[in-house]
């Protein structure tokens, strides 16, 4: 069955990052009152390249829905020709069209809303963005529901750091979001926290089990419990690179978390 296409028209572009070559876009449906998906969802952007093939990449939304529009954080790949076209301006001017198909995937925010830590590196920011605005939307009720919600952020330099103002604004307003840029290859100015994200996630779960009076490792879920009927207290999203992604699973698995508390998507 063929996917139904939608014109997306470019409002506004902007570079977020000169050093990583980094664009922030903001696209509108005008065919469409409203353009509803879940926070953490993506969409399948097609072009035809210079020979004539039809080219799909798939880009996760980096914001909550918000009437016909959507937003997205890409990186610019040597010689990627989805990421070129969208990044020049020659090819692609305000007020340009490309075509879209979605939303699709399964990477969301699990009910009931539980403390959550967001795990994420590079563009894989964009999902936890829609995440962090639909949790605390700025014209709307809190739907947190008061639980924790970390936002582990791991990348090399601190010009890489993208949407820092706007989380540290978040962090300031919500006291229970937590917002924890790390960098890997940081320089003797930077006062932050440093090393891989392993590490940071690490913490948040030893403090959190020993605030609660919870023993680690875990103890394994009765096998008797449908998987549908499964609940937990807290879950990781985590969105990045394989290496990145694996690494904190093997971490979580480690201290006994069920599986289905982990919730990841890869980019690579």
């Amino acid at each position: 069955m063929a996917r139904e296409l939608y014109t997306a028209r470019l409002a506004r572009k902007d570079c977020i990052s000169e050093v990583a070559q980094c664009y922030h876009f903001e696209f509108v449906i005008d065919s469409l009152e409203s353009f509803p998906y879940a926070p953490g969802q993506f969409i399948s952007a097609v072009a035809e390249d210079e020979n004539g093939k039809t080219q799909t990449r798939a880009y996760s939304i980096a914001s909550a829905a918000r009437a016909n529009t959507f937003e997205l954080c890409v990186n610019r790949v040597e010689n990627g020709f989805f990421s070129n076209h969208l990044a020049d301006l020659p090819d692609l001017p305000i007020g340009a069209t490309i075509q879209i198909h979605g939303p699709h995937g399964h990477f969301i925010l699990q009910e009931p809303i539980t403390d959550s830590i967001l795990v994420a590196t590079g563009t894989g920011v964009a999902p936890m963005r829609a995440m962090a605005q639909w949790l605390f939307p700025e014209d709307g009720p809190d739907r947190s529901q008061g639980k924790d919600i970390w936002l582990v952020y791991g990348t090399r330099y601190e010009t890489d750091i993208y949407y820092r103002a706007e989380f540290e604004a978040l962090a300031a307003r919500k006291p229970n979001f937590h917002y924890l840029p790390t960098l890997s290859r940081a320089d003797e100015s930077w006062n932050g926290l440093r090393g891989h994200v392993q590490v940071h996630v690490a913490r948040i779960v030893e403090e959190r089990a020993a605030r609660l009076g919870i023993l680690l490792p875990l103890a394994p879920v009765d096998p008797s419990i449908p998987p549908k009927d499964l609940t937990f207290d807290n879950y990781t999203y985590i969105c990045g690179l394989n290496f990145m992604v694996s690494g904190v699973r093997e971490l979580l698995t480690g201290y006994g978390w069920h599986r289905k508390q982990i919730v990841f998507e890869r980019y690579d």
